[in-house]
């Protein structure tokens, strides 16, 4: 499929570069280590805002991925090219969304031991619930995030216009991915009252999915 050729070519772009990655990953790791210093990493209270605080750092790092998806194509006109091309927006943004997500999902797979270092927090009997967590919630941030990222790439100030689009917009799954990560890390179930994060979560990406898809042409053409 095409727009798995797409993912599969930002994918070795930015692994042939590690641009984005390297200073994502940085980013998150001073992020973590800096937090650490300021609470106290033996306190039982720190779980109480572990979801809060990785969740946090996860859409501070995604940011510097996001804002690479489209803007790395500018170089030789290389983004005229791909819009002229025969293959249909979706699927270019579609391509596109995939390998940043690989990307972020990675960083915070990397983040999530050390953040359990540092703050002392036991995550491996949770690990698969929190993996679905993770899998919800940077989908809906890859997304959106990759649309912004189409709609700025021409800007002057795309670096500083992303996270001012991005992160209101993101409120409603990163409370939910917050508060999901919060019980996990806590070391109880999800379930009862819970649940309604959970079904804010998917419905949050199954929403914008829809509409991403439906808005990219008219993005790209403007």
């Amino acid at each position: 499929m095409i727009f798995l050729q797409v993912a599969a070519k930002d994918l070795r772009s930015e692994l042939r570069t590690k641009e984005s990655l390297n200073a994502s990953l940085s980013f998150a790791v001073v992020i973590l280590l800096l937090f650490s210093f300021a609470f106290d990493p033996s306190g039982e209270a720190v779980a109480e805002f572990s979801g809060g605080l990785l969740w946090l750092v996860f859409a501070f790092a995604g940011a510097l991925i996001l804002n690479r998806s489209f803007a790395r194509e500018l170089p030789n006109d290389c983004l005229e090219v791909l819009i002229a091309s025969p293959v249909s927006g979706a699927q270019l943004f579609l391509g596109k969304s995939i390998a940043s997500f690989v990307l972020l999902l990675g960083i915070e797979l990397i983040c999530l031991p050390i953040f359990g270092i540092f703050y002392n927090i036991t995550w491996t009997p949770k690990f698969w619930p929190l993996l679905g967590v993770f899998l919800l919630g940077t989908w809906g941030m890859t997304i959106l995030g990759t649309l912004f990222s189409a709609l700025t790439v021409n800007l002057s100030l795309r670096e500083l216009m992303l996270p001012m689009l991005l992160y209101p917009m993101m409120i409603p799954a990163l409370m939910a991915a917050m508060r999901l990560t919060t019980i996990l890390l806590s070391g109880n179930d999800i379930g009862g009252d819970d649940l309604v994060w959970l079904r804010l979560l998917i419905g949050f990406d199954v929403v914008f999915t829809t509409l991403a898809l439906a808005l990219v042409e008219t993005i790209l053409v403007r």
